[in-house]
């Protein structure tokens, strides 16, 4: 499809697939949409919330998000949820408080600085006279340090502390951030989110977007997103997330593009992923923001020390990868969407770019699956797959 072809199909509607799937372009008034996210309220409603705008990075790029209520045919219309002209802001994630709050995290930096990068939190207010209309509180900024990126949720430790899967992209001095020396880390709240410190995992440059799920208590494992776009890796921890193992390779190929994991209700581990790597394509770019068009006449970051980021890999197909080990193996991988998935350029206007990615799931209480991700960077796709869909989609 085209930009405009895409842009059309921008409404909303949900619409049913011969092979029994749900599936929408979600509305949005921006011609770039990317980074989706999605939560489920109490009330059976969908929240999908994105970033939109021209480009990634440019001071444009604010939080949109819609709201499917339970049993409609159609998404609500797109709702901006942070506007500040001076950053682009990025990567939202939801999360329902235990005392009731919902609260939309996200990322907000100058230009393609992400060392530079501050992590914004804000009250999100539901209406019960029109479900479908969400308004945001002004929100603050965390007490973590500059070049903190969150991807993923909350999670609630089992004495109470707030953990935020966070990933550091650390500042070179006099250098253009590129992702050379990024690690992993966990925000630490003891306070319902007031106040924030910091504990970086062990050797993990390279490492980012961590997700974690459960094993059953005590145990905890999380997977990560590969700056070399090698592998998915792993890491885990025996005691509720106080300490982790080093994190070591998976067998799920990566391209240095977003993932996210769940635990299923039987104990198995979802990945939504797109699963190749470096090796299966010759594709290449120089950084993710290299197309900014302004003036910045700093050299690329330098590898050594760190790691040599690989940018440019296809972005394509979107994949659920499932496993029964805890997350060691993905044996049975479930395509949801193939493409070229072509992402050398962010443009999502003239029709270069074609990727799937940063796909998000969640698993619903009767069974079935939602998923949303990236189509082309001009729209975010939203998938309903039905109960039992890990055997309809194997033709089981």
């Amino acid at each position: 499809m085209t930009p405009d072809d895409i842009a059309r199909r921008m409404t909303g509607a949900l619409t049913t697939t011969e092979a029994g799937r749900m599936e929408a372009f979600l509305p949005s008034p921006m011609v770039q949409n990317h980074a989706s996210f999605l939560h489920s309220l109490a009330n059976g409603s969908l929240i999908c919330a994105w970033f939109g705008g021209s480009l990634e990075g440019k001071s444009d790029i604010s939080i949109y998000a819609s709201v499917l209520t339970e049993g409609a045919s159609t998404w609500g219309p797109p709702q901006r949820l942070s506007l500040d002209p001076d950053h682009s802001e990025q990567n939202p994630v939801l999360f329902q408080a235990p005392d009731g709050r919902l609260l939309l995290i996200h990322t907000s930096q100058p230009s393609g600085n992400q060392d530079e990068c501050r992590i914004r939190m804000t009250e999100i207010a539901t209406d019960a006279a029109d479900p479908t209309r969400l308004t945001a509180a002004e929100g603050r900024y965390l007490d973590l340090p500059r070049g903190s990126f969150v991807r993923a949720p909350v999670v609630i430790r089992a004495d109470g502390a707030w953990l935020l899967p966070i990933f550091r992209c650390i500042p070179r001095p006099g250098q253009k951030w590129n992702g050379s020396h990024d690690t992993a880390a966990i925000g630490i709240s003891r306070d319902a989110g007031a106040t924030w410190s910091l504990d970086e995992l062990p050797h993990s440059i390279g490492c980012v977007h961590m997700s974690p799920v459960s094993l059953g208590a005590p145990r905890t494992a999380a997977f990560f997103r590969r700056r070399q776009a090698d592998f998915v890796y792993r890491a885990e921890s025996m005691d509720h997330g106080l300490t982790w193992t080093i994190p070591a390779p998976t067998d799920l190929p990566n391209n240095n593009s977003s993932i996210a994991a769940i635990t299923l209700d039987d104990g198995r581990i979802a990945i939504i992923c797109n699963p190749v790597n470096a090796a299966a394509s010759p594709d290449r770019r120089t950084s993710l923001y290299d197309e900014l068009g302004e003036q910045d006449d700093r050299p690329e970051a330098d590898p050594a020390g760190g790691c040599a980021p690989v940018w440019g890999v296809p972005r394509a197909p979107v994949t659920v990868c499932i496993s029964s080990d805890g997350g060691l193996t993905f044996p049975q991988r479930i395509q949801i969407e193939a493409g070229p998935g072509t992402c050398l350029s962010n443009d999502s206007t003239d029709g270069r770019n074609k990727e799937m990615s940063y796909p998000w799931l969640l698993a619903d209480r009767d069974g079935s699956l939602h998923i949303a991700y990236t189509y082309h960077r001009r729209a975010i796709k939203y998938v309903r797959l039905a109960p039992g869909w890990d055997r309809i989609e194997n033709g089981a």
